[in-house]
C-alpha cells in the first residue's frame, strides 16, 4: 500500500499526440524535422513532456536538449535518476545522427553507454545535454553525449551506436 501523500506534492502535464511529427519524421530529412519542433510547427516527442526536457538547437551532425531538474526526476536516494541522464543523452546523440539523415531514412540506437560523474539535484540549475556524431556512415552511425551546466561543469557523459535504415 502506497503511504498517503501529504505533502502537496503532484505533476500534471500534458503532451500532443505524436502522430504529426512521426509521420513527418518519414517525409522529412532531420535538419528539417527538427526545425519545424523546435518552431513549434511540429510537437516535440510526448518523452520531452513526461521528462520536461526540450530540443532546443541543432546542426548537422548536433543536437541540444535542456532540463531543469526537479524533484519528481529524483531516486530513492535523492539524487536525478540514472535513467532520466541516460534519456537525456540517448535523445542528443541519436537526434545528432538524425540530422545527418535525409528524407525516407531512420535509425535505431542499438548499444549505447552512460558515464555518471557527479549527482544532479533540483538545484544544480539548467543543464544541457550535447550531442555530436562521431561517425556518419551509410548502415552504422556512433555519437558522443556530454552533460554539463551552465559553467561547462560535466554531469554525464555517453557514447552510442545507431543503425541507420531506409524506409
Amino acid at each position: 500500500m502506497a503511504p498517503e501523500n501529504d505533502n502537496g506534492r503532484s505533476r500534471t502535464y500534458t503532451w500532443q499526440d505524436p502522430t504529426p511529427a512521426a509521420n513527418a519524421a518519414r517525409q522529412k530529412a532531420g535538419q528539417e524535422l527538427f526545425a519545424a519542433m523546435i518552431g513549434g510547427l511540429l510537437p516535440q516527442p510526448p518523452i520531452a513532456d513526461t521528462l520536461d526536457f526540450r530540443l532546443t538547437e541543432t546542426s548537422d551532425g548536433g543536437a541540444v536538449f535542456e532540463i531543469n531538474c526537479s524533484e519528481f526526476h529524483y531516486n530513492p536516494l535523492g539524487t536525478v535518476h540514472g535513467g532520466v541522464i541516460a534519456t537525456l543523452l540517448d535523445s542528443a546523440m541519436s537526434c545528432a545522427v538524425h540530422t545527418q539523415l535525409p528524407a525516407g531514412s531512420g535509425y535505431t540506437t542499438i548499444e549505447m553507454k552512460v558515464n555518471f560523474i557527479r549527482p544532479i539535484l533540483q538545484d544544480t540549475g539548467p543543464l544541457r545535454c550535447i550531442g555530436s556524431v562521431v561517425h556518419g556512415g551509410r548502415r552504422i552511425a556512433t555519437a558522443e553525449g556530454k552533460l554539463v551546466d551552465a559553467n561547462g561543469k560535466l554531469y554525464a557523459h555517453g557514447t552510442t551506436t545507431c543503425f541507420i535504415f531506409s524506409a
